[in-house]
């Protein structure tokens, strides 16, 4: 195990999180930037703050590293990466869900390899050991988002882009619902716990503490908790959970200015992101194990949807962002043969598509790779695992 003082840290991606992680950390907090992993060649990368250390070689990258921080929020081109990295016997911080929700299943267990506690869900893990510790009962894990256009133009998506900062397909991405719906389905598998309903629930309302008391009366009605979001103009950027407790401690939750139950929301309104990375990292170092993964029995896949009417032989060169699909959350046993968003990169569509239509694994052709073993892998578990419940 690496010195806490010399932690080498080994970045796959060169994007938003990429380039902020090295901005804050590169020489602080004893981290240092060993490798920065790109696919691009290297005079087509510019800006990023360690560019002197900008590679296209998984194994120069591996090879000079005691830590993987994968952030490229591509599943399949995370797959190989990860794969290599575990082999090699390096442990593998993320963020990026859509690697887990794909493909991460088929990793859990087989070495370090956890999402950070800074983006959603992370946040909403670290929120769950919070209230348990307490002895709170969690009914309901939501996000809050304040905006959601199932079918940005692209317009839109340029000027929001420009002035985030962010590149097209994270943008649309986060308008769309896809990411939301990512990182619930981890939250839902990390937890073991489900969903209300195909696509969540989502209720709209200025009052977040509303939607999230009809989340939990939700979750009570079905007997089980669930992972879920509200959409809330209103609202502060952040998580909470919606829980119960012991009726002996109502009085006393009261008085804490918690309400007066029976139903209570535990909130975190401060997510930083990229900016929580490093205490993930020193957490792994220091030989925690893994934060979150994605389980080795998912329940929940997120599925390619079309936004629109999509002609046979369109070429689709990545599902997550694109202006054709979007992601929803399902339940594996109810559409086993649903195409996980996370694996439709460079895919030509072999028959027309309607708005609306869940796709499945016949309606693209999709190159094979080491990201779609793992989620045949993934499915054959969740489809045995549910016939045994």
């Amino acid at each position: 195990m690496a010195d806490r003082a010399e932690i080498k840290v080994g970045v796959a991606g060169t994007g938003f999180v990429s380039r902020h992680f090295a901005m804050a950390f590169h020489g602080r907090q004893g981290l240092t930037v060993s490798n920065v992993l790109t696919r691009r060649p290297l005079s087509d990368v510019a800006g990023h703050p360690v560019a002197q250390a900008l590679t296209t070689s998984v194994d120069e990258l591996i090879d000079h590293c005691d830590v993987i921080f994968e952030c490229t929020g591509d599943a399949v081109a995370a797959a190989e990466v990860i794969g290599k990295a575990l082999a090699a016997g390096r442990p593998v911080v993320t963020s990026n869900p859509e690697f887990h929700v794909t493909a991460g299943s088929y990793f859990a267990g087989r070495g370090i390899v956890t999402e950070h506690e800074g983006d959603q869900p992370g946040a909403l893990a670290g929120l769950h050991r919070f209230a348990t510790e307490m002895g709170f009962r969690p009914l309901a894990y939501c996000s809050i988002k304040g905006y959601r256009n199932y079918t940005p133009t692209l317009e839109d998506m340029l000027f929001w882009g420009r002035k985030q900062n962010l590149s097209l397909p994270m943008v649309t991405a986060a308008t769309d619902g896809t990411k939301l719906q990512v990182e619930q389905a981890l939250v839902a598998n990390h937890l073991g716990i489900g969903i209300a309903e195909p696509g969540l629930l989502g209720p709209d309302d200025p009052d977040y503490q509303r939607a999230g008391q009809h989340l939990a009366e939700w979750a009570k009605r079905l007997g089980r908790p669930i992972s879920d979001y509200v959409l809330s103009a209103n609202a502060p950027h952040g998580v909470f959970i919606m829980a119960e407790h012991d009726e002996a401690q109502h009085p006393s939750l009261a008085y804490l200015k918690m309400g007066d139950g029976p139903h209570y929301l535990i909130l975190r309104h401060q997510i930083y992101c990229h900016l929580e990375v490093a205490r993930t990292i020193h957490t792994v170092m220091a030989g925690a194990g893994n934060l979150m993964d994605n389980s080795i029995n998912p329940t929940i896949n997120v599925a390619a949807l079309a936004k629109r009417p999509v002609l046979a032989g369109t070429q689709v060169a990545k599902g997550i962002g694109s202006f054709d699909l979007r992601g929803i959350a399902v339940r594996i046993t109810d559409q086993p043969d649903a195409l996980p968003i996370g694996l439709v990169e460079q895919a030509v569509v072999m028959r027309n598509l309607e708005p609306g239509q869940i796709l499945t694994f016949d309606d693209v052709e999709i190159a094979d790779s080491l990201a779609l073993e793992a989620w045949r892998w993934a499915r054959a578990k969740a489809i045995d695992h549910g016939r045994r419940q």
